[in-house]
């Protein structure tokens, strides 16, 4: 399988038949005619990218739950991530950011660029946008744009990080906005959830050791970080927190049959030590296991 590396702004202008116009930023419009040819292969970024994929006239349908707007996806990677790229036969257009690590060099934005979650969420969890998220996002863009053709002064750095944490923060609140409009959607997930984790600590988390976001993420096929922004969306709890609520309560239904030791209840549960379990137990209750028995 080929590997197409994007490894700085350049690489990425000169894949797709864009002018550099700054070494570590670019906004770029692809009309879906003109640069290489769509191969299948996979994209080593070494970048960060957020791709504005035009899809108009296209209906969304999530099981039941049908969206009444043309919408546009954003998809966003982080350096370091690989994609599988497969060419449909159909050449989409879209507008990309493009912005190398070293431009955050020592900002705010650069220190606190982690909060940003959707950078790990897969194309199959894009940001879908409205008319007037649209309008906004395109907005901040233009003005990253028009710094990008502007002389370069002592301003342009701190105007251009300025505005690309702008658009960050809205692709924030658009995701936000997401989760909230999708709650069918949302609930359903939870509910699963809450299924699996229940058969997880009662079946399998004596084999399989203890149960962790991602393991209940993959089985929704959903990204840990969409899965666990889905999870906090819908009940104002984190999916850690669902987890670890779980493990008490099994260990205190446990801990109330006096017949099993402080060890069997450790390996039902799925840790590897009881000396682990204990610290668990005492950390979430504030007695150790025995003085929750004996109390």
């Amino acid at each position: 399988m080929k590997t197409v590396n994007i490894d700085s702004v350049q690489a990425f202008n000169d894949r797709f038949g864009f002018e550099t116009f700054h070494p570590l930023v670019s906004v770029a419009y692809f009309d879906g005619e003109s640069g290489a040819e769509e191969e299948e292969c996979d994209m080593h970024y070494g970048v960060y990218a957020l791709f504005l994929k035009e899809t108009k006239g296209c209906s969304l349908s999530y099981g039941r739950t049908k969206y009444d707007f043309d919408e546009m996806t954003v998809t966003s990677f982080a350096p370091g991530q690989t994609i599988h790229v497969e060419p449909t036969g159909v050449r989409s257009k879209w507008t990309a950011l493009v912005f190398h690590p070293d431009f955050l060099a020592r900002t705010q934005l650069g220190r606190q660029i982690s909060r940003y979650e959707f950078f790990s969420y897969s194309s199959s969890e894009a940001l879908h946008l409205s008319p007037q998220e649209i309008e906004v996002y395109r907005g901040v863009l233009g003005m990253i744009e028009q710094e990008l053709h502007h002389a370069i002064d002592k301003h342009t750095r701190e105007l251009i990080v300025s505005n690309i944490e702008l658009l960050l923060n809205y692709c924030l609140r658009f995701y936000d906005r997401q989760f909230t409009t999708r709650e069918e959607i949302n609930h359903s997930v939870v509910q699963r959830f809450t299924k699996m984790l229940d058969e997880y600590v009662r079946d399998k988390a004596r084999t399989n050791g203890l149960p962790h976001v991602a393991y209940f993420a993959d089985k929704c096929c959903l990204s840990t970080g969409y899965f666990g922004e889905l999870v906090k969306a819908e009940t104002g709890r984190t999916a850690k927190d669902f987890i670890t609520d779980r493990l008490l309560l099994a260990a205190k239904e446990m801990l109330s049959d006096g017949e099993l030791s402080i060890t069997q209840i450790s390996a039902g549960l799925g840790f590897e030590y009881p000396q682990h379990f204990v610290r668990f137990f005492k950390r979430c209750t504030g007695q150790t296991p025995t003085q929750y028995r004996t109390a």
